[in-house]
Formats: C-alpha cells, structure tokens, sequence
C-alpha cells in the first residue's frame, strides 16, 4: 500500500514545483522591470535633419532642421513662438527685420546681413527655401529674441522664459521612461548623482526632464534632495523703444474729401463751419499703379494756408479711390508683397511729405485681403521708422474690428504708430441691400472697447459719420441714398416725417410708406452725436475725427468742440 501512495506524493510534489516555478515566472513577468529601449526616432517624431524642439518643457508639434551643426526653425514657427517681426520676400528672395529706427537685410541663402548701422558675416546661410518653406537659423533669431537653445542628438532644447524649476538628485541607477510604469520603454539611463527636473509629481511615479532635455518618468523612491533652482535669464537683447509724435490734447480731425486740384480752393468754406478742429486729412493720394506710385492732388500753398488757420495737415494716402476715378485696376497687393515696390511707395511718401511741409501723414487702405495683411503690416513698420526719424505724425484708418479684418493687426499698430483710427460707421453701409443704421451705440463702443484692447487709449481715435443712410424697399428690392446731417432736418420736414428716439440704437428713428415702398431712416444727429461722445469722454481715448467736412452742423461742432476741451 505504501508504494502505491508515494509515486501519488511524489507526482504531486512535481506538479507543485512545476506549477510554482510556472506561476512564480508569470508573477516576475508582471512586475518586474522592462528593460525594452524605446524607438526615440519614433518618439521624437524626427527624420533625416530633423529635430524635435523642447520648448519650455514641452515638446511641440513643430520641428528645427540641423544642417552641418547650425540649428534652423521655419518662419511660422519663429512667428509663433519667438519673434513674430521677422519678414520674408519671397519675390525678392529677402529677409528682413525692421526695428523702431531700422531695417536688417538679408539675402535669403546668403550668410550675412546689413543694416543702417551694422553688419556682420556668420559664415554660414542666415536663412535658406526648401519646400517652400523659410528656415531662418537659431542665432540670426537670437540676434533679436532673448532666449537661449541647446542642440542634442535628436531634439533642441529652447528657453524663452525663466524662472524658479524644481530639482532633484537621483539616489541610485534607473531609467528614464517614456511613461509611468515598469514595463514602459525606456527612453535613458539614469546615473546615481544626475540631477532631473520635475515637472510634474505623481503618487508613485514623477515627470522629470534630463540635463539633456529627455522627457519621461522616473519612480519617485529614486528621486531625493528635491530643492528649488533659479533659472537665470537671457538678456542680451534690448529693442530701441517705439516713441510716438502725441498732440496736445485730444486730437479733433475733419477729413476734406479732395476729387481734384480745384478742391483745394474749398479749405476755407470746409473749415468755416468747424470749431476747434486741430487738423485737416486731405485726400490727395491714392496708388495708382502696381509699382508703388500714386497720384497726387496737392498743394503746398493749401498748407499754408490751414497753418495759418491754426491747423495740422495730415495728407491722406488711399488704395482705391483713383480706381473709383479711371476704373483702372490697382493691386496693392503687388505693391506691398514686394519689397523694392513697397520701400518706393514708402520713401515716396514721406519724400512727398517733407517736401510738401506736411505735419503728418494718414493711411487710408480699405478692403485689404487677408493675404495682404503681413505685407501691409511690414509697409507701417518701414513707414513708422521714416516718419519717426522725420518728425512726421503717422496715422492709420481701420475698421470697427471684428474677425474677419483682424489681419490689419491694432496691436501692432498700437505700437508702430501714433495715432489709430477707427472708422467708427458702415454697420449697414451703402449698397449693402440690408437696412439699419450706419453707426448704432453699441457698434460704435463695443468698436472703441475692442481697440482699446490692443491699443493704448492715448492712440485710439474715433472717427463719427456725419451723415446717414436712407434706406428704400420696394418688394424684394432695397435701394439707399446717402443724406448728410446738414440736410436731414430739411429732408424730414419735407417728408412730413417726425422721428422718434430709439432707445437701442441711441438715434432718432423714422418709417414712412408712400402705397409702394417702405422708407427707413436711422438718424445722425445732434441727438445721437452727444451720446457717442459721451461714450468715447468715458473711455478716455485720443480723440475724434469726422467725416466729412461739409456735412455738419453748428449744434454738432460745439458738441465736438466740448469734447475736445473736456
């Protein structure tokens, strides 16, 4: 019976060992440490010259090119993250940085650059095409941006920011690994004694960064010494300041709609009915070609002669109206995106400028296409430097902004410019077939509230619409006609019309039908000139402007007038 019973035991104790060592190997699988290194091509996303940037302490979706040891970022990149004023010509294979007081130029592929007060060679391309894509290296990027980069085997390490980081000392050798977890891959060894930064602290595990800028996890038990470091920052950049030309006071502008040189001899009837107005824009200018021409209107002894009537005179340069005048196509975006035609239209208008003895200078170009908007961008910064350097007052007309024009970028030219306008009208515009008034009080201070949040207040002028719209519709078909506040007393006396104040709209407001057609008709006026003034008096902007002269009243001007000398 025994031995029967112990070939059982026996096979049984087999049975055990086999199924321990079977189960106690499963178990070890489970926890123990992975030593499987991971892909960092495929981590780093990288190929070829490629190199992940690490930015901060994150690695964005963006990548540098390393080219024989030089480090490379693409234009959209160096816009995004660094320094958005660098400005490439593709056209004329240029670079170029403009500054408060100058603009650096470099050919793109060749190694140096110049400027009005220096120039240097770096022995290597400064910026290069490939793809169609603009690479400008590190250090011409640094020459202008404070911050800081190390290159590394697959990745760079950029610094644009600096502050306190939190560090600590590894206790013994481990890994670095692409996640928290044993069986994760590893992305580095870790040595006793290195240093890591944490960026992030878990229950078990700890998102640290290497000395070489790796990204990964590390178990918290190998971290110690945990202290607080202070980054030191790159200072070796100062930009010349941006001055501006300020008038004293608030500016108070009328605009003298100019269609030829015989509008000159009309200074006096238009200024006539004005009161304490300080500057006169005459539109004198308008493009009138693609190569950075334009036609002119005018006249020295007309300046003159507002000098002597106490005025500025700030000429008017537009993109559309000797287009209006001859039907002739103008492209201002063949002017602009090409750097030998705008730098023309740039020195030609302050040449004209100075020589004409004007005060100033006032860029009227409308209906610009998003695709204009770096290339007009670039025009201000290089126009901003001449005007500066000259003494010559630079404004600049926009739209009440929105999203859809936002490329005319206010926060840019809050800074490049001395005073912006916004045309502060055309909520419902001329031709638009969609009755409602020109400039309501909410378009006209949530206009003003949006400025200023890219513009300094001191700068912002608000341009008012004396005028207003009469709007028809017959059937489907809706027709309108400009009338000006001069004659709208005149205009509804003889419609046999009164108008009744609209709380929403802040104008009077009146509708009549004559058995055909339906006549609407959001009034400018006294009324509703008050309350916008008011509005623009508690937003403590730059001032007004008008438009246009001719077209206002006593009542209205002594509004203004109040306004200024408030």
């Amino acid at each position: 019976m025994k031995r029967k019973i112990l070939p059982v035991i026996v096979a049984l104790l087999l049975i055990a060992v086999i199924g321990g060592v079977w189960l106690g190997g499963r178990l070890y699988d489970r926890y123990s440490y992975s030593r499987e290194r991971a892909d960092l091509d495929a981590y780093f996303q990288v190929s070829g010259e490629q190199a992940a940037i690490i930015l901060q302490d994150e690695m964005v979706e963006e990548k540098a090119v390393v080219r024989d040891g030089i480090c490379y970022f693409d234009l959209a990149t160096v816009h995004k993250y660094f320094n958005e004023i660098f400005y490439a010509d593709r056209s004329e294979n240029l670079l170029l940085y403009t500054t408060a007081v100058e603009t650096y130029r470099s050919g793109i592929g060749e190694s140096s650059y110049s400027s009005n007060t220096d120039s240097q060679d770096y022995g290597y391309a400064i910026s290069f095409i490939e793809n169609d894509t603009v690479y400008i290296a590190a250090d011409y990027v640094k020459k202008f941006t404070n911050l800081s980069y190390e290159i590394y085997d697959r990745h760079v390490q950029v610094y644009t920011q600096w502050g306190e980081k939190r560090v600590a000392d590894v206790n013994k050798d481990t890994w670095v690994r692409e996640l928290g977890g044993v069986k994760s891959p590893i992305l580095r060894d870790l040595s006793e004694g290195e240093q890591v930064e944490i960026l992030e602290e878990m229950d078990t595990w700890s998102k640290v960064k290497t000395a070489d800028s790796i990204i990964g996890y590390v178990e918290n038990k190998r971290l110690a010494n945990e202290s607080t470091v202070q980054e030191t920052p790159v200072t070796d950049y100062t930009a010349p300041e941006y001055t501006s030309i300020a008038m004293e006071g608030k500016v108070s502008l009328g605009w003298h709609s100019i269609g030829g040189a015989a509008g000159n001899d009309t200074l006096e009837s238009m200024v006539s009915g004005t009161k304490d107005m300080n500057v006169i824009a005459p539109t004198w200018f308008s493009l009138n070609d693609n190569e950075g021409n334009f036609r002119s209107f005018a006249s020295s002894e007309y300046i003159q002669r507002a000098h002597a009537m106490g005025l500025q005179v700030w000429g008017v340069w537009d993109n559309f109206n000797y287009r209006n005048e001859t039907g002739e196509q103008v492209d201002e975006y063949q002017v602009l995106s090409v750097t030998s035609k705008r730098q023309k239209l740039v020195q030609g208008i302050v040449d004209t400028a100075l020589s004409l003895g004007l005060d100033g200078i006032n860029i009227d170009f409308e209906q610009l296409g998003v695709d204009s908007g770096t290339h007009f961008v670039q025009f201000l910064r290089e126009l901003s430097v001449l005007c500066r350097s000259n003494g010559l007052v630079l404004s600049v007309d926009n739209y009440v902004p929105f999203n859809f024009n936002d490329h005319y970028r206010l926060d840019i030219q809050g800074q490049v410019v001395d005073y912006v306008i916004i045309m502060g009208y055309d909520e419902h515009w001329h031709g638009s077939g969609d009755p409602g008034s020109v400039a309501s009080i909410d378009y006209v201070s949530n206009g003003i509230a949006k400025t200023l949040e890219e513009v300094p207040a001191g700068k912002v002028v608000n341009a008012l619409p004396l005028y207003t719209i009469l709007w028809k519709t017959e059937g489907t078909t809706v027709t309108d006609e400009y009338i000006t506040i001069r004659n709208t007393e005149e205009f509804l006396t003889r419609m046999n019309v009164t108008p009744q104040w609209d709380e929403e709209t802040c104008q009077n407001y009146a509708e009549w039908s004559d058995g055909t057609a339906t006549y609407q008709i959001w009034i400018e006026d006294e009324d509703s000139i008050s309350v916008k003034l008011n509005v623009m008096s508690a937003q403590g902007i730059g001032g007004v402007a008008v438009w246009r002269l001719g077209y206002g009243t006593e009542g209205v001007w002594e509004l203004i007038s109040a306004y200024i000398n408030s």
